[in-house]
């Protein structure tokens, strides 16, 4: 049998192996099953449940590995049975089929399905953790699939509930891109952070003794220092989808919409937690206040003002963020609503070099950092990035997979352009 067929035998077994572990553990569940498996739980929508027994017919496992010849690749297996009738396949004997499995260098393969690892740490293999494992997958509940099975559960024909899922970007944990390690955080910044992950582990704690003063935070600074990208993360860490609001958008000259549409938001967020709503742009309240001719935008920025109010990480499980990058255009009746205030400055020299280390640590690059975080003062992260992508472009045109002295020079011209054009216009 060539290598190719070794390696799809090995992944039918796999297919078959879990699914038996599964009808003998009903305490799993879709969490603990790899995205590679999950139709076989027999489970719709975002129910998390699996249905038992958990059978694998000849075709499903086709489906599933994409191989038209399942039961060919295993039928000589003395652990596989099949089912001719129902064209059924299945394990005659668990332990002694795992016990095979293991000695067939499957070691990574049970490392990186939970299922398997719960039942060879109960069989006292070495090494084997069931909870290093699950945390290495992606679990149902932080899917996309399982974030759409659940808006379209909540929204139903709700046309109120549709409009506001559709004024607002939806992003499961599954979807960012970026971890809390790809980002230089300040030390404030890393501290709200570990104040938020405590309060979600003790919610009932806090809950119980009506502590609810956690959970609002406003992220304050220049255009480009991370304030989305912290969110984001946060999402990632926390396992919570995001719900990202641009008010701007969100706004409507017609009817008195906008005022609904923040209203409906908010109750969308509550229906969905544990979650983060993500306001950017929240200095469109400032500029709402002050503006003496929109009855509407005052009443529209006074619904917003009363939902924050009503909102609770504590309570409802739903952690607020608002940004903004003209914090002194908030008044008081702006700021007193947060808990807490994260500034996000332009980072410092430290901060920029190692923000340079970390978006070129897959590239190859002959920079100095040391000489580069100095010539890149008043940059943001943003522009810092922009300059080593139009580096990378500028190597690329070369025919060249390493960034140069003169490739950063290129990256580095583009982003002060920018800066000069930016200036230069008048808005």
């Amino acid at each position: 049998m060539s290598s190719d067929n070794d390696a799809q035998a090995l992944d039918v077994f796999e297919l078959l192996l879990t699914s038996e572990i599964l009808n003998q553990y009903e305490n799993l569940d879709m969490d603990d099953l790899p995205a590679k498996f999950r139709d076989i739980s027999g489970t719709t929508g975002c129910n998390t449940d699996i249905e038992r027994p958990v059978v694998v017919s000849e075709s499903i496992a086709d489906r599933i590995l994409c191989t038209g010849k399942s039961y060919e690749l295993v039928r000589k297996n003395p652990f596989v049975t099949f089912d001719d009738f129902g064209k059924r396949l299945g394990i005659s004997a668990l332990d002694a089929a795992a016990g095979w499995f293991s000695k067939q260098d499957a070691m990574e393969r049970i490392e990186k399905n939970p299922v398997l690892a719960y039942y060879f740490e109960k069989s006292g293999l070495g090494g084997i953790s069931y909870e290093k494992s699950k945390s290495s997958i992606v679990r149902f509940r932080d899917s996309k699939e399982y974030l759409k099975a659940r808006i379209d559960e909540i929204v139903g024909d709700d046309e109120e509930l549709k409009i506001a899922s559709s004024l607002i970007i939806i992003s499961a944990p599954e979807e960012v891109e970026h971890s809390i390690d790809d980002l230089v955080c300040t030390h404030r910044q890393e501290e709200a952070l570990r104040k938020i992950n405590i309060a979600l582990k003790n919610r009932d704690y806090l809950k119980e003794r009506r502590i609810y003063e956690l959970g609002k935070l406003l992220f304050v600074g220049p255009p480009g220092t991370g304030k989305t990208s912290l969110a984001l993360a946060m999402s990632k860490k926390l396992k919570m989808p995001l719900l990202e609001v641009r008010l701007a958008m969100v706004t409507s000259q017609y009817l008195g919409e906008t005022s609904k549409n923040i209203d409906r938001i908010f109750d969308l967020a509550r229906r969905l937690s544990p979650c983060i709503l993500f306001i950017d742009e929240f200095d469109f309240v400032a500029k709402s206040r002050i503006s003496d001719d929109n009855g509407a935008m005052k009443r529209a920025v006074n619904m917003l003002l009363k939902n924050i109010d009503t909102i609770s990480f504590v309570k409802n499980g739903v952690l607020l963020i608002g940004a903004t990058n003209h914090p002194r255009l908030l008044d008081d009746a702006a700021w007193r609503r947060f808990d807490d205030v994260v500034e996000f400055p332009l980072p410092d020299y430290e901060m920029r070099r190692e923000i340079l280390k970390k978006i070129t640590r897959e590239l190859d690059c002959t920079c100095d950092y040391d000489e580069l975080a100095e010539e890149t003062d008043g940059f943001s992260g943003a522009d810092l990035r922009i300059m080593i992508k139009e580096s990378l472009i500028s190597a690329l045109m070369r025919d060249s997979y390493e960034m140069n002295e003169s490739d950063i020079e290129q990256g580095m011209g583009t982003v002060k352009d920018r800066d000069t054009i930016r200036q230069s216009v008048s808005i």
